[in-house]
């Protein structure tokens, strides 16, 4: 993908559910979704996550959306890979206590895990 709003668009288009909850945390957080502010989405997509997580639904329910935006990361254009990095993984597993972030962490692919470690310098 060569842009931002070409991710959201597949991502919300392939992942309906987390989608919608994902687009809810946005408009409160930061308003309708423009382009200006698609890069945000993200960091809403990883508050999304968070929250599954929190929450104890099973991280097999998200496997399928990590192992996508793995493929993204790897194919994407630059601009594509740092709001990946920047604005989801960064944000993932914020404020969620170590136990529940575990069985995510596992469902995580390598690549994007060694994203967080780079960025946080430990595993959640």
């Amino acid at each position: 993908m060569e842009t931002i709003v070409e991710l959201l668009d597949s991502v919300k288009s392939n992942f309906p559910a987390v989608g919608a909850m994902a687009d809810e945390l946005h408009f409160r957080t930061f308003g309708e979704i423009t382009t200006e502010n698609a890069f945000s989405w993200f960091e809403s997509l990883a508050g999304t996550i968070n929250a599954e997580m929190a929450k104890e639904v099973p991280a097999k329910v998200h496997q399928q959306l990590f192992k996508y935006i793995n493929g993204a990361f790897m194919s994407s254009s630059s601009k594509v890979r740092e709001c990946i990095e920047v604005a989801f993984i960064e944000n993932l597993f914020w404020r969620v206590p170590s136990m529940k972030c575990q069985p995510y962490w596992q469902q995580l692919p390598e690549a994007l895990r060694k994203l967080y470690r780079d960025f946080h310098g430990t595993e959640p």
